[in-house]
């Protein structure tokens, strides 16, 4: 494999970590171009004798810990770890692609420093790589029909600076002031390289069109993903399945097209205790939306090629999951279908009955993310009775309105969970906002002919979405029963956050699918598994 180019790091007095001569070199013509050594993300492309092309990128100055916040401050230590995480990530991803610009469509690899985190550098490296090349035959490194392992910037392999390419290797570049660094995942340069790939797992699904990616073709992606990985197995479900598990709201938004549903489950088997409580991660998968017979404005509605952007990054997490080996048990529900409109599709006012006995009206058929969830959320917590129960969908327009691209909304009466998510994403800066899940909303959504009606109208939009969601949880509090609640739930609401916009540009998120909250959701799942 040809070396295309290293990125190197600049300590705040305008030197770099390299030895030799090259390493003086380096530093002389860094100084000569009159970078600003102080300013974390400065690039300069130097070309020493002898070497390939370097990208050397300012480490720059660590600023104190901020005081105020939008939110609760995690201690000035973590937050100052999390900003050189984030600035290690920025870093590593400017480099790449400066490399990659030179390389015109190579194949080869790049070199890049561990900066202040060598997981966070190899997560930047490979983010930053990622490419929407899969449909290109031209232009810079086209790879329609080429291999998978090509697609999607993958012709360009990122290294750790010094070459190192086993994992063993990887394993051995341990983040200094990791809080679990003494489990048996601590985070290094590997865990950073498969938060990463899998991130950019998500992007790849999200992004391929609703023609290259029908429920069959995504349901025959995930078994193909988990094929070698150990401690996993993948149940893909038809249409008769679904009747007999009486999952009529789900069969109600999938009858107006004409591909078939699936509804896949991928079961993984880390804990040490094989019948442990698992964690449960419900992703929505509506392949393409037009809204049904409440059909989308056409402009833009190429988008919902990624409305099953829940199923991809639940998908994705349980990878990365099963990858790490992460002592868990995890069950992965995706119910996959079109949201088509036909003369066999759903109509305005027509009622249908939920896998766990509810009616429930649809007013409105382009609420039929959560048609597709309830049904799926009913059954994982009815069958398998996880300790957590986790939702994620690009489920409402009013989300974006609320959070824009930058936080993913959490619904949740839990604070533990809300803790623990919150924790997670500020880690892997993929941060949460925590939104309202509370029955005062229920009454949106009860005046109908039926016991539930699927849309609450614009007022607080993502909230009767949410509530909705949670009548289909089973063990959730009943106090007028005096139960206690026998498991944790949250709805994450991704409608903003699966697309980049001006508030969450970078260079290692350029314009488009972001994956998220994929980072953010496996080092939740690392935490959950030793703390």
């Amino acid at each position: 494999m040809s070396l295309l180019g290293k990125v190197v790091a600049i300590d705040a007095q305008g030197a770099s970590a390299l030895a030799g001569e090259v390493s003086a070199q380096v530093t002389s013509q860094w100084k000569s171009s009159r970078a600003n050594s102080k300013k974390s993300g400065e690039l300069r492309m130097l070309y020493p004798s002898d070497s390939v092309p370097i990208a050397a990128v300012a480490l720059g100055e660590q600023k104190p810990a901020a005081t105020t916040a939008p939110d609760a401050l995690p201690s000035a230590e973590t937050a100052l770890r999390n900003e050189r995480m984030e600035h290690a990530r920025l870093d590593a991803a400017k480099g790449v692609r400066a490399i990659r610009n030179l390389a015109n469509g190579e194949k080869g690899a790049v070199e890049v420093d561990a900066f202040a985190s060598p997981h966070a550098a190899a997560e930047g490296a490979n983010l930053g790589l990622w490419m929407v090349n899969q449909c290109k035959t031209r232009g810079d490194a086209p790879a329609w029909k080429q291999a998978e392992s090509l697609q999607g910037g993958k012709h360009i392999t990122a290294l750790p600076l010094g070459g190192a390419s086993t994992e063993a290797e990887w394993k051995a570049m341990r983040d200094p002031n990791d809080p679990l660094q003494h489990t048996g995942t601590p985070l290094n340069w590997w865990t950073g390289d498969v938060y990463a790939r899998a991130q950019n797992f998500s992007r790849e699904l999200q992004e391929l069109p609703s023609n290259l990616l029908t429920p069959t073709v995504f349901a025959e992606r995930i078994a193909r993903a988990f094929k070698h990985v150990p401690n996993t197995e993948v149940i893909v479900r038809d249409a008769d399945w679904v009747r007999k598990e009486n999952m009529n709201l789900f069969l109600s938004v999938a009858q107006g097209s004409d591909q078939p549903l699936k509804f896949v489950e991928i079961l993984y088997h880390g804990a040490p205790e094989k019948d442990a409580a698992p964690l449960a991660l419900v992703g929505k998968g509506i392949t393409f939306d037009t809204g049904g017979i409440s059909i989308k404005p056409s402009a833009g509605m190429d988008l919902m090629r990624a409305d099953m952007g829940g199923a991809a990054a639940v998908v994705s997490t349980t990878l990365a999951i099963a990858q790490l080996g992460l002592p868990i048990n995890v069950v992965t529900a995706t119910p996959l279908t079109e949201n088509m409109p036909s003369g066999r599709a759903t109509k305005p006012g027509d009622i249908f009955e939920a896998r766990n006995g509810l009616t429930v009206q649809v007013d409105n058929t382009d609420a039929e993310g959560r048609l597709v969830l309830a049904d799926a959320i009913s059954y994982v917590s009815d069958t398998y009775k996880p300790h957590t129960l986790i939702d994620i969908a690009t489920l409402t327009g009013a989300c974006v309105i609320a959070l824009g691209d930058v936080y993913s909304g959490v619904f949740t009466e839990c604070e533990a969970l809300w803790q623990a998510l919150k924790t997670a994403g500020e880690a892997e800066h993929d941060p949460y906002w925590r939104m309202p899940l509370t029955d005062r909303f229920l009454p949106q959504i009860s005046k109908s002919n039926a016991d539930l009606v699927n849309t609450g109208g614009r007022p607080a939009g993502s909230c009767t979405a949410a509530i909705f969601l949670k009548q289909f949880v089973t063990g959730l509090e009943n106090r007028a029963k005096g139960i206690a609640p026998s498991i944790q739930y949250a709805h994450i609401d991704i409608a903003g956050s699966m697309e980049a916009a001006v508030n969450t540009l970078n260079d290692y998120q350029g314009q488009g699918i972001t994956g998220r909250p994929v980072r953010a959701m496996i080092e939740f799942a690392r935490r959950v598994a030793y703390e």
